[in-house]
């Protein structure tokens, strides 16, 4: 017996140095692989203060599915400010193409895709910004079993999302416990509150979570199959888009809680879109559209449901320039992106995941509600010249989540100027940009600055 518990107690010394062992060769490898994602500079990049970040997270090694993020730390005192976890919707579209290269990050493209220019109001101003190109299938982010690109759906996204950040902490250690809020537009609204609901619910689920999440922010956010459809149109008529005998067709041929349109409704809407609207951006109908490519269109299993929108972004000639500069190898070599050779160039979205996206949430509305219970800080915006996610859909939406107001609705102001609307209510801030179409920092950079400094603090948007 003695000779026996000898033998148990040597196992337990060996089992208990093994564990050791390991833990420290974990701890040694994250602060490595840190370091080999560490940018030092992008091809024809300006001088900056900030440190920068890009490289992959695997988020499931049965199906050889990796995650491409691009962390840009805040210009001063990094360590002292929150980490925003940045998603682009399409489903299928890049946060490298839009959110960081035309909206929120510290870089724009120039024409010529050959070098880039500072952004004056980069959002890693007052926060660490982190990119994710989501899901696998987005941009530089790969699935080494081709039959992902056609089963993605939202459950997936949600879950390798989740994945990707808890390793993405274990590598960069000095954000675990930091607080996080995570933003996004158009189909993110999907993407942003489910998310989050994974991260709540994991955390209830450990005693010890190392994802500190405080709160999100979406705009022109898909939210409500339903509510958002009758809204879009409302949108379109009361913006002279359609013509009175187009709009009372569309309300009554189409079923708007269907999963499957009627021929009659797609015929209107295809007449619609078609003819009456003419050649206008639908993301911004009051700005110009780029001659240099063909103005976007409606994708056509978009037009049939009127449910789910693309976001192809504001200026396809900006994309274009995004499209040049992220497909060159030495900006590929210098972000540590396309390490595997993917059999395809890299876009700003992807027509493959568009096109067979799975399952997809009818609403969004019951998220809402829990994470409202969970005490996140939740503003949603909207563009008000966005005829694509367009602000009455958003309103119609969230109005039945039958919220209590706390603050009427009122101007809020940039300097001088009216920058926009907002009511605030029981755990929920809505607020609209005046101006600003479907991509609000693009259009309107700084009230989109304004509006995020203002979540971030916490704080009600400036009355004067």
């Amino acid at each position: 017996m003695g000779l026996f518990k000898g033998k148990l107690a040597f196992m337990f010394f060996f089992f208990q140095l093994l564990v050791l062992c390991l833990t420290d060769t974990i701890v040694a490898v994250a602060p490595k692989q840190r370091e080999l994602d560490r940018i030092s500079a992008l091809p024809g990049q300006p001088d900056v203060s900030f440190s920068q970040f890009s490289g992959y997270v695997t988020v499931n090694e049965q199906h050889g599915r990796a995650l491409f993020y691009w962390l840009t730390e805040a210009t001063t005192f990094p360590e002292k400010k929150p980490l925003v976890l940045w998603l682009n919707g399409g489903p299928g579209c890049s946060s490298v193409a839009y959110g960081a290269s035309e909206e929120i990050g510290p870089f724009r493209i120039n024409r010529t895709g050959q070098s880039l220019y500072l952004n004056k109001y980069s959002w890693n101003t007052e926060a660490n910004i982190l990119f994710l190109e989501s899901p696998a299938g987005v941009g530089f982010s790969y699935t080494n079993t081709s039959s992902n690109l056609k089963d993605s759906g939202d459950k997936r996204t949600a879950q390798d999302a989740l994945v990707f950040l808890l390793r993405w902490v274990s590598r960069f250690s000095e954000y675990k416990y930091r607080e996080l809020y995570i933003a996004g537009e158009s189909y993110a609204g999907h993407y942003v509150p489910q998310l989050a609901k994974k991260i709540v619910d994991y955390n209830k689920a450990n005693p010890h979570p190392i994802l500190n999440i405080k709160g999100f922010i979406v705009g022109n956010a898909v939210t409500d199959n339903y509510y958002d459809s009758i809204g879009t149109v409302t949108f379109w008529w009361t913006h002279a888009m359609i013509s009175d005998q187009t709009y009372k067709s569309i309300i009554k041929h189409c079923n708007f809680s269907a999963e499957k349109s009627s021929k009659l409704c797609d015929d209107t809407v295809n007449y619609a879109t078609n003819h009456e609207f003419g050649d206008i951006d639908q993301y911004s109908i009051y700005t110009r559209s780029c001659v240099a490519l063909p103005n976007k269109t409606m994708h056509p299993r978009l037009k049939n449901t009127l449910l789910r929108r693309r976001v192809s972004g504001y200026d396809p000639c900006t994309e274009n320039y995004a499209e040049k500069y992220f497909n060159r190898p030495d900006v590929q070599k210098a972000m540590h992106a396309n390490t595997t050779g993917i059999p395809y160039k890299w876009t700003a979205c992807s027509d493959v995941l568009i096109k067979y996206w799975r399952d997809s949430e009818n609403s969004i509305l019951p998220i809402y509600k829990d994470l409202i219970a969970a005490g996140l800080r939740i503003w949603v915006f909207s563009g008000d010249t966005d005829s694509v996610v367009p602000v009455t859909a958003t309103r119609f939406s969230l109005s039945h989540l039958n919220l209590t107001t706390r603050t009427r609705w009122y101007p809020w102001y940039s300097g001088s100027q009216v920058g926009g609307w907002t009511e605030v209510y029981d755990g929920l801030t809505f607020a609209t940009v005046r101006g600003a179409g479907h991509e609000v920092p693009l259009f309107q950079p700084k009230r989109a600055f304004i509006l995020f400094k203002s979540f971030l603090a916490g704080k009600q948007l400036p009355k004067s």
